[in-house]
């Protein structure tokens, strides 16, 4: 997959060409795909959420409104939005609107080097892993500035939480990334990609098993999808908003359209710790034996990230939380010594076998 490929497309039918046709390719591709991922996120939020939710607690979810309750979304949009938008007495004000708005663009941003399959890809630079991950902790920043610039204490603790939880988990995160660059030798997207399908692990009967890192290294999948939990706020990890402690902790004070992109940034960043994963670990946008490759790369890559999402509802509905001291304890004592564990141990297998 050559950089700039889907904007090299879009680009190419434009009848502008040059530097000013890049651009535009740029620019109206990074539109398609952030479109897309709303839409995603739509369906994820207010109506999925709610279906899986009740699905494990034996409950009857949204089904009036709408076919199967999917005009829920459309409710809740206008409910969301109409709502005023109170802003308390004392906050931080130039520090208060802006934090909001830094979670969802920083989940966005992420999206711009993930190979989504079928040339679906903004850039491919070589450092496309740590551009992913720098990213993704800008939305860090917009945590912490919503608990300082609210002037209100339990939000004050839930930044703080916010703060403690991306220190302990985002360290074994980006070690167990690591472990895969051992593998591939390179921090380049698609790159990583092309090292799980260019080579067969398993082949019977005529069908082929690609070479997934999950399946060469289950323990580093099973660390990073851990701590890729605590990173997307979700339990056992959803310390940092525990709302039978601290009330809503970082978003107590916000309503109206700035909620509605705190929770937009939430499920953007869960798709997008899918995304990463599904690069990582589960081949992109490739199809999981080489009988099913009919059907188009976007498909798998959209349904690997569901597949992730699903995955953080199961936890949501069937994982008790943490407390903070041992929310702490398995970060720090747990995941961090294990994720350096894995990466000695694939570095030691990489220099036997090279």
């Amino acid at each position: 997959m050559t950089p700039l490929q889907l904007p090299e497309m879009i680009g190419g039918v434009l009848p502008v060409g040059g530097l000013l046709g890049e651009v535009l390719g740029a620019l109206i591709g990074a539109f398609l795909i952030a479109n897309f991922l709303l839409v995603n996120t739509a369906v994820a939020g207010p109506w999925a959420k709610r279906k899986i939710t009740a699905a494990f607690t034996d409950r009857i979810a949204v089904n009036r409104i709408g076919p199967f309750g999917l005009l829920v979304i459309v409710a809740d949009a206008v409910r969301l939005l109409s709502k005023e938008l109170i802003v308390p007495e004392g906050v931080d004000r130039p520090a208060w609107d802006l934090a909001p708005m830094l979670i969802p663009f920083s989940a966005l941003l992420g999206f711009a080097v993930i190979p989504m399959g079928n040339g679906i890809q903004l850039a491919d630079p070589e450092t496309g892993l740590a551009f992913a991950f720098a990213a993704a902790s800008i939305a860090s920043l917009g945590l912490v500035m919503m608990g300082y610039a609210s002037n209100n204490k339990y939000s004050l603790l839930g930044g703080l939480r916010a703060v403690a939880s991306n220190i302990a988990y985002e360290i074994p995160l980006i070690i167990t990334a690591a472990s895969v660059v051992l593998f591939t030798g390179t921090l380049q997207m698609s790159a990583i990609v092309e090292a799980q399908t260019t080579a067969t692990l398993v082949e019977f009967g005529g069908v082929s098993i690609p070479q997934w890192f999950a399946f060469v290294n289950p323990f580093a999948f099973a660390l990073f999808l851990l701590a890729n939990l605590a990173e997307v706020g979700r339990n056992p990890f959803d310390i940092p908003e525990a709302p039978t402690e601290i009330v809503a902790g970082y978003q107590t004070e916000y309503s109206s359209v700035y909620f509605v992109l705190i929770y937009l940034g939430e499920f953007i960043h869960i798709f997008l710790g899918g995304a990463i994963a599904a690069v990582l670990f589960l081949g992109g946008a490739s199809a999981p034996i080489s009988a099913l490759s009919f059907v188009p790369g976007f498909v798998w890559f959209t349904a690997k990230m569901w597949a992730f999402y699903l995955f953080t509802q199961w936890a949501r509905s069937a994982v008790p939380r943490l407390r903070p001291d041992q929310f702490l304890e398995v970060g720090w004592k747990g995941l961090l010594v294990l994720s350096f564990a894995n990466l000695v141990l694939t570095a030691v297998i990489v220099g036997v076998t090279a």
